[in-house]
């Protein structure tokens, strides 16, 4: 299965509620890829070509650009790992140590962005909201 090499620790997580979302690379997003997503999270994929469609430059909606990915590499780097399995170790506290306090208000930001995005009609977004 493909969480054993994702999500080897769930912490009791029933892997049946849980969603996957992606961005929008090709590499991502190939039917092979796709495929092989479907085998863990069935119809529960968010991405382009996905059970559940996302745009493919959405950077603005997804958490993942938008939050995740800075937010890891600024804590993952800050010690300077200096080998693969330092980095390894460095990612995967980074990601255990994220509480829900800290999503509950990447959701918030979320919304404000889909009420802009609502409001400009899907057109360019001249400003960003940003909650802290």
């Amino acid at each position: 299965m493909i969480t054993d090499y994702f999500v080897p620790e769930l912490d009791g997580m029933n892997v049946d509620e849980l969603w996957f979302q992606q961005d929008g690379a090709t590499c991502h997003t190939a039917h092979v890829t796709i495929d092989l997503l479907k085998e863990t999270f069935d119809e529960r994929i968010i991405s382009r070509n996905g059970p559940v469609n996302w745009p493919p430059r959405s950077c603005d909606l997804t958490p993942l650009d938008y939050f995740l990915w800075g937010y890891v590499k600024s804590l993952v780097y800050a010690n300077k790992p200096e080998t693969l399995g330092d980095l390894e170790a460095n990612i995967r506290g980074v990601i255990a140590n994220i509480r829900p306090h800290m999503l509950e208000k990447v959701v918030e930001n979320w919304t404000c962005r889909i009420g802009f995005i609502r409001a400009s009609r899907g057109g360019h977004m001249p400003e960003i909201i940003f909650k802290h």
